[in-house]
This record gives structure tokens, C-alpha cells and sequence, in this order.
């Protein structure tokens, strides 16, 4: 049955997220999706817009064996060969499903470093830099399970909150991004988080569907040596394949010094991955009131209204705090009342309470929260 749905996605895929143009290649790269109609969609309709569409077809369960078996030589080949193809594109839509979203909990730490460090790293960091990119989850039975909904429920959720009307949502964001380009303390409490740190002069970055589907975030990143305190996240986070809970970090001029979580040891090892991982490359405010519950997948949990995320490693170039990392790893925390409340001020002044912004500037952005 054909699912009118897909084809809007699409749509938005390639004329708002990137915006594709005659001429143009397309890089598509889909991770176990159930079944391949919005990979056929991208593909004919990047060649209705006269551009060209390249697909790789990967499987987790495939990625795993050459993680787990990636030596420096096979990795540094591999990403010479996918950095090869993505310098020929114009544009890159990453679309990942999941069979098994643990799939790689049991590749070695030593191995996902060796991935990073010589496929990972060089492809995303010229992928981010150079091409119109956008990467979205796509619904499944494990992701449904995830986020506690029957996979139909899931489905209608994630057409709903992936189709928003992304031009209103870039309205609504404008007064915000003028307030933070405004600011320079930061200063967030929350139960077991009391933290203080800087913006000063790093560009702020408004996300309305350009670049990830679902959207509803404003970035920035924190001067790198300015956070000071401690933070207590409350949601739970996959990283790497592992699942992370309780995580607790105490920060002393930018440097995460203190980790604890579920798994304390593990996590100190992602944090001794290499010099930038103990400190963040981006702060950021989730503004997208249609994502309320976490569901174990970052790309919509940092959206999640009423929430912020702070991450620890790699800063983007359009928001440069200079922090360097092969890691960039995104922890949400949800200040709404239902999960404990919470505070952020800027420079002395309240600007959102348990979720809601008091400016009056900002109430645009509290619709349907």
C-alpha cells in the first residue's frame, strides 16, 4: 500500500532539508530500513529535479563484524574510500533504522575508537562542512518499543512530528536567537544540577528541519574552559550502543573532572577517548513541543520541549568554541514539572521555568507545551 506520508517526507527531504538543485548528486546512505520506498521516492525524485542520486544500502548487523574486526590499516581504507565518494556530492541524506538498536554494545571500546578515528570522523567532519546535509531515524518495531507506543501509533507520532511546518518554527526561534547572541552567562539549575558557563561570541544556530528531521533546537556551544558545577541528566541515552543512565558530570573550568553513571567505568572510557572529550562542543535549547518523552534516540530527545542537551566533545564549525574530539555526544535534560523542573537565566535574568519561557518575545515558543 502506498503511504502518501513517504512521499511528503521526501518532499521535505529534498526541497526544504536540502534543497536540491539540476545538476546536483545526491549522496542517499539508508541503515536497515524495513523496507526501501522512501529510499525509491529520494531517488526518483531527486531525478525529477534533474539531480542524480547515489545509494548505499547498509546493514547493522554487517557494520558490526567490521567494527569488531577493523583493524587501523582496514578502517583508514574504508574511510579513504566513502570521504572518496562523499567529496563527489552536493548533498547527503542519511536515513537509519534499526533491527536492533543495540546492535553494537559488544564492539570493544578499542574497536569504536579505531571506526571513529579513521572512517567515522573524516567522512562526518567533510560531510557536516562541505555538503547540504540532513540524517533522520526512520519508524520501526524496535524504535516503537523504544518510545512505549504500538508500531502503527509510532508511525502516525512520527509522520506527524517529522512533517511540522518548519517555516513557522523558524519564526518562532528568531527571538531567541536574539536573545542568546545577547548573552554571556548561562546559568541552569535543576535537581542535582547546579551549572554556570559562558556564550560570549560563539554564533548562535537556529534548526528548523535544515539539517535534522525532526527539528526544533537553537545551538550554540559554551566557551570551552568557561563551565563550572555539576549537572545531573534525567534522560536516558544510547551511545555507542550501550544505554546510559544517571549520568553525572562535575565540571571544573570546561573540564568534565568527575563522570559517574550506570556504567561509570565505560563512560570514563568514551570521556578518555581522546583530549576534547572531556570538554563540550555545543549547548543547546529544545524548542519542538510535538516531541515530549524521551525514546533512547537522541535525534528526537534533544528536541524535546521544555528540555536542553550539552555535549561533550567535537564543536561544529558553524559554532566553534575550538573543542576537537572524535566524540560528540548529546545528554538531554527535560526541566518540564513531570520531570522535576528547572531553571536556565541568562545574565542574571529567569528566562524559562519548569519548561516554559516567561518573555513575553518568546511565548511563540511555548505553543502546545
Amino acid at each position: 500500500m502506498h503511504d502518501p506520508r513517504i512521499d511528503q517526507l521526501a518532499n521535505v527531504l529534498l526541497d526544504h532539508s536540502c534543497q536540491i538543485k539540476k545538476g546536483e548528486r545526491v549522496f542517499i546512505e539508508a541503515f536497515d530500513l524495513p523496507e526501501p520506498t522512501l529510499v525509491c521516492q529520494l531517488v526518483e525524485g531527486a531525478a525529477k529535479r534533474g539531480a542524480s542520486a547515489v545509494v548505499s544500502w547498509k546493514s547493522n548487523e554487517i557494520l558490526r563484524s567490521l567494527y569488531k574486526s577493523g583493524t587501523d590499516e582496514s578502517m583508514k581504507f574504508i574511510g579513504e574510500l566513502d570521504l572518496a565518494r562523499m567529496q563527489k556530492m552536493a548533498a547527503y541524506i542519511g536515513i537509519r533504522g534499526a533491527a536492533n538498536s543495540s546492535q553494537f554494545a559488544d564492539v570493544p571500546q578499542p574497536k569504536m575508537d579505531l571506526y571513529q578515528k579513521h572512517w567515522w570522523k573524516p567522512v562526518a567532519d567533510y560531510r557536516v562542512g562541505k555538503t547540504k546535509w540532513v540524517v533522520l531515524r526512520y519508524p520501526t518495531d524496535s524504535f516503537a518499543q523504544a518510545a512505549n507506543m504500538s508500531t502503527a501509533a509510532f508511525e502516525d507520532f512520527y509522520f506527524d512530528v517529522c512533517t511540522a511546518d518548519y517555516a513557522a518554527m523558524a519564526k518562532a526561534q528568531q527571538p531567541l536567537v536574539a536573545r542568546m547572541q545577547k548573552a554571556d552567562r548561562i546559568r541552569i539549575v535543576a535537581p542535582g544540577t547546579e551549572l554556570e558557563f559562558s556564550i560570549k561570541g560563539i554564533p548562535i544556530i537556529p534548526c528548523a528541519g535544515d539539517r535534522n528531521i525532526p527539528d526544533g533546537e537553537v545551538f550554540t556551544a559554551p566557551v570551552r574552559d568557561s563551565i563550572n558545577g555539576h549537572i545531573r541528566f534525567n534522560t536516558q541515552s544510547r551511545y555507542q550502543g550501550t544505554v546510559y543512565e544517571n549520568v553525572e558530570f562535575e565540571f571544573k573550568n570546561g573540564k568534565i573532572v568527575d563522570a559517574k553513571a550506570n556504567d561509570t567505568e565505560k563512560i570514563n572510557s568514551i570521556l578518555d577517548s581522546d583530549e576534547g572529550a572531556r570538554y563540550c562542543g555545543e549547548w543547546a535549547i529544545g524548542v519542538n513541543n510535538r516531541v515530549r518523552h524521551p525514546m533512547l534516540d537522541t535525534l528526537f530527545d534533544e528536541k524535546i520541549g521544555g528540555s536542553f542537551h550539552l555535549t561533550p566533545g567535537q564543536a561544529y564549525e558553524i559554532a566553534d568554541n575550538g573543542n576537537r574530539s572524535r566524540i560528540h555526544w548529546d545528554l538531554v535534560l527535560i526541566q518540564r514539572p513531570d520531570y522535576g523542573g528547572g531553571e536556565i537565566w541568562f545574565d542574571g535574568e529567569l528566562l524559562r521555568k519548569d519548561g516554559r519561557f516567561l518573555p513575553a518575545d518568546l511565548q511563540g515558543l511555548n505553543e502546545g507545551l
